[in-house]
């Protein structure tokens, strides 16, 4: 993992929950296929450096298709096709800010401007959904949450659907931006829950307004 992270997250390293999930996830990649590939598990932080964070969107678990997921909340690999969830992303920043949808689901154009794409459950078994959730890895991620409202100002933080909503309450939002909406998936989307939120445009607004360069979504 990436240095800085890394030091944020000494003391979790050797906690007790810790030593059980990596034994949990370690025997899964043994057993059965897991995603994402082992060395893409901590993809978002190595990516993302702490120091770099300035946006954090927060998704539920990896894809479980093969040749999907790659360590990035919502993004596939080049040359994959986009799932719903993604499409529907990538309609909301078309009608929000004009720019044309993009050929590749590839997200870690935007982890590099400093964009934490961070599931909630970091691993999952093919074709399993939610297999690997309650192992470990929610309490991993809340303390994430957590440190990066407590050591850093200014985060906007993009919480889409019930499950991200949850984790918002570790969020300082006197500090920080917190926007939320509806998931972009098609049950919620097609409800009215998703299109139309202009999160993106938002986004850039205010990260204007305090200073930090805008994002190229």
């Amino acid at each position: 993992m990436e240095a800085s992270w890394k030091e944020q997250l000494e003391d979790e390293f050797s906690k007790e929950y810790f030593k059980d999930l990596t034994q949990f996830v370690k025997q899964e990649y043994i057993l059965n296929e897991c995603f994402p590939p082992g060395n893409s598990i901590f993809s978002a932080f190595n990516r993302t450096p702490f120091d770099k964070v300035k946006v954090v969107i927060i998704g539920q678990d990896p894809y479980h298709g093969l040749n999907q997921a790659n360590g990035l909340c919502f993004s596939v690999n080049d040359e994959i096709s986009h799932p719903p969830s993604l499409t529907n992303i990538f309609k909301e920043i078309e009608s929000d800010l004009l720019i044309p949808y993009p050929k590749s689901g590839n997200l870690e154009r935007w982890a590099d401007q400093g964009i934490l794409l961070l599931n909630a459950t970091l691993t999952v078994r093919a074709h399993e959904a939610g297999s690997h959730q309650k192992k470990g890895w929610e309490q991993f991620t809340d303390t994430i949450i957590s440190l990066l409202s407590e050591k850093k100002e200014k985060v906007v933080f993009l919480l889409w659907g019930g499950f991200a909503k949850k984790k918002g309450e570790k969020i300082n939002s006197d500090k920080h931006l917190v926007l939320s909406c509806g998931h972009p998936s098609p049950l919620s989307a097609n409800r009215g829950y998703w299109f139309g939120n202009k999160h993106f445009s938002a986004t850039n607004t205010y990260l204007k307004e305090v200073g930090i360069q805008q994002i190229s979504w």
